[in-house]
């Protein structure tokens, strides 16, 4: 059993009170490195142990690992009992450090079709830490989401239930996960690509934020957990509310406009006029005071003019962290300064004399941490942000090396689209 590696959020992170697994590509692991596919599945136990180990050591109240679908019994003998079997050592080997942890073992699915040795190992698992408080692994065995509402429905009708007494609150009460503090999924990790739910905890998923990772189960490590709840961390939940950023109604067209204009005055060392086509863009993208703006359009500036002459990146980082700080404090986002001002200067860094976008692809990765971060979306959502910008950065630098107004042109082009997309995304 591998030992579980400890990662560090930053400070300040939110983890998902309820993560759910679904651990796919174990076959496809082992095929892809030639050997029998059980052992893609032993892999895969070991992994799912070591993430769990991992989630509670980062404050995740429940885990819900799917090891067995209602629809897995459709597969060979041989791997049927294999699974069985590595799922009955899974308990054996789990159960005393669920008992030191503080973990409560709880089953999801039918136990009527479960072989009687697995059962048995089930039932007194259950019974073992159903005492436990501190956490909670569900194990999701002959599990089918559309099965457990079925059940539930059976169950409710059997109690002879009157239709009017039924309720959210009352049918959560027959499904597999009653009782528990998280019932709902805050957010469902899936490997091997595949880029489906499969019905896995059905109801209880209405608002579960997903994340598809493009690795096979057994190499789903805890660094990349750790990349997935940072991810997670940067989403903006709204459990169909409204959270408009209201501070975010320009108008792409002219913010875009006065940042070309000041980015064509950027070779100017000194000098109040740059700041002051730096001030119309700032009022203009977040809506500052002229106050506000004059303030933060000196640290901006300022980190500019580093990047252009100096190139003193920890200056420059200074400088955009006093930005920040001021945006955050006015606008009341939710980001961390420090973060989004080592991004930054990352970005200016990586973005430095590119002329090609291929050369400039990690500024691309770059670039997306750095949107997710600002204004809460997910890597994926901040993907065509930062392409875009990246797109207007090579385009800026083949413009100020003499090659044409068309590059500048065109750089106004990207950043129009940029400030549209990011108004499409988050306003």
């Amino acid at each position: 059993m591998p030992k579980t590696k400890r990662i560090i959020l930053p400070k300040g992170t939110k983890v998902p009170d309820h993560l759910g697994l679904i651990p796919d590509g174990n076959r496809r692991w082992a095929r892809a490195r030639g050997l029998y596919t059980l052992e893609g599945h032993r892999k895969g136990f070991e992994r799912a142990i070591e993430l769990s180990r991992a989630a509670r050591s980062l404050g995740i109240h429940t885990v819900s690992l799917w090891g067995f679908s209602t629809e897995n019994w459709n597969r060979s003998k041989r791997e049927i009992n294999y699974l069985m079997k590595l799922y009955e050592k899974l308990i054996d080997d789990y159960l005393n450090e669920a008992q030191k942890d503080g973990v409560r073992i709880i089953h999801l699915g039918r136990k009527d079709r479960i072989p009687k040795f697995l059962l048995k190992k089930i039932i007194f698992a259950e019974e073992s830490t159903k005492e436990n408080k501190k956490y909670i692994m569900n194990i999701a065995i002959d599990y089918g989401g559309q099965d457990d509402i079925i059940r539930a429905t059976k169950e409710i009708i059997k109690s002879g239930t009157k239709p009017e007494k039924i309720s959210k609150e009352l049918f959560e009460k027959y499904l597999d996960t009653k009782g528990q503090p998280y019932p709902y999924l805050d957010l469902i990790v899936r490997s091997s690509g595949e880029q489906r739910t499969s019905g896995f905890l059905l109801w209880q998923s209405s608002y579960a934020e997903t994340y598809w990772l493009d690795c096979h189960f057994p190499d789903f490590t805890p660094e990349r957990l750790k990349e997935v709840l940072l991810d997670y961390n940067r989403r903006r939940r709204r459990f169909g509310g409204n959270d408009a950023m209201e501070h975010l109604s320009f108008r792409p067209e002219i913010v875009a406009k006065f940042e070309i204009d000041w980015w064509r005055l950027s070779k100017i060392p000194k000098g109040e006029r740059l700041r002051d086509y730096a001030v119309k863009h700032l009022r203009e993208q977040f809506g500052l005071s002229k106050q506000m703006a004059l303030k933060a359009a000196k640290y901006m500036v300022n980190a500019f003019l580093e990047k252009e002459n100096g190139k003193d990146w920890e200056k420059a980082k200074k400088e955009l962290k006093k930005f920040y700080v001021l945006i955050k404090k006015e606008l009341k986002l939710a980001f961390e300064p420090s973060i989004v001002a080592s991004l930054e200067t990352r970005l200016l860094k990586e973005t430095e004399g590119k002329e090609d976008v291929a050369k400039a692809k990690m500024a691309e990765e770059t670039a997306q941490e750095l949107y997710a971060e600002v204004y809460r979306i997910s890597l994926l959502q901040a993907a065509k942000l930062a392409h875009l910008r990246v797109m207007a950065s090579v385009e800026r630098n083949l413009a100020q090396k003499g090659l044409g107004e068309k590059h500048w042109d065109k750089a106004e082009d990207y950043l129009q689209r940029f400030y549209s997309a990011l108004k499409e995304r988050v306003a």
